[in-house]
């Protein structure tokens, strides 16, 4: 159904954002908001609805009442939950109608990657000496840190590198050592377990963290296990709070997220039009093709008859069409 309703929701639900950045933002604030809680105002105007307002997640304070609950914004203004549009993943197990997010699940990961992090920093910061210098502990220059600064000037300072070194042969004894390296602290190592944690968490693949290769069928199963019932959420969320009558509802396009070659649209696209189950502008709007006026009506196979004169098809007339 096209109608202003769903022309609001589904083209311009608020007239500072795109429909892009408004879903964007209510899938952000779910998941990395910490509560798993985002609460979207209608805004009436001459009793219709006017836009679909984001309120701040840092500002919606959540209060149990009798069974069920209200929500303060800000310190000043207070609503029911018939006023707003309430989106939550991860139902509390006391209070069902608030989310609890995935804060807790992540700390430990946040943790560690950030250890990782400033570990890696400050190895890039101030790095290990390759060189060790052992010098006999007699020696005048070691008493003092300017006498040091003169033998590390004397016998290790800037030289041309094709130049032999000479020094005492009971003064010191040098070494090239290899400095503790990122490999050797295993931080990689530790930041793709936490990263393929991270991912396990929030349920997906964990080539989109940045871990593995790419795995079409892998992605798929992401699209329909995981983002599917968040959209479905989404879906039914606005149906109960904006449609009054009950024969209506909102539907997302699942197949749109689905990874699919242009060859295996075509071909299952084609079947359906072969059945009648789709018109050729449909099968041109999946390929991102704009309609034509003369695709829009249905056919059939047999030399592709409209769906009309599908009573004349050769083996039931037993002759030319």
């Amino acid at each position: 159904i096209r109608n202003a309703l769903s022309e609001l929701v589904d083209i311009r639900p608020n007239p500072y954002m795109s429909k892009r950045q408004f879903y964007a933002n209510i899938v952000r604030v779910l998941f990395l908001n910490g509560n798993g809680n985002q609460v979207t105002v209608p805004i009436i105007k001459d009793g219709l609805i006017n836009r679909l307002t984001p309120l701040k997640p840092g500002k919606v304070k959540f209060f149990e009442e009798g069974e069920g609950y209200f929500i303060k914004y800000g310190d000043k203004r207070k609503y029911s939950p018939d006023e707003i549009i309430h989106f939550r993943i991860n139902p509390d197990q006391d209070k069902p109608w608030l989310g609890t997010g995935f804060a807790r699940l992540l700390a430990d990961a946040v943790v560690t990657m950030s250890q990782a992090s400033a570990t890696k920093k400050a190895i890039l910061e101030r790095p290990t000496p390759s060189l060790i210098v052992k010098v006999d502990s007699d020696a005048e220059e070691l008493a003092t840190p300017e006498g040091q600064q003169s033998l590390a000037e004397r016998y290790a300072g800037n030289r041309k590198a094709d130049r032999p070194w000479f020094i005492p042969a009971t003064l010191m004894d040098i070494e090239q050592v290899k400095p503790l390296t990122m490999k050797d602290l295993a931080v990689a190592e530790n930041l793709e377990l936490d990263k393929r944690q991270i991912a396990a968490v929030f349920g997906v693949p964990a080539f989109m963290v940045g871990v593995g290769d790419f795995n079409k069928n892998e992605y798929n199963n992401f699209i329909r296990s995981r983002v599917m019932p968040i959209a479905k959420s989404i879906e039914q969320e606005l149906t109960r709070q904006l449609l009054l009558k009950p024969e209506w509802y909102f539907k997302f396009n699942a197949r749109s997220l689905m990874a699919y070659d242009l060859a295996e649209i075509v071909e299952a696209g084609g079947a359906l039009v072969d059945r009648t189950a789709l018109s050729r502008n449909e099968l041109r709007d999946w390929i991102s093709m704009s309609p034509r006026d003369d695709m829009e009506d249905l056919i059939i196979l047999e030399n592709y008859l409209p769906i009309d004169r599908i009573g004349d098809q050769k083996k039931l007339t037993g002759g030319d069409v």
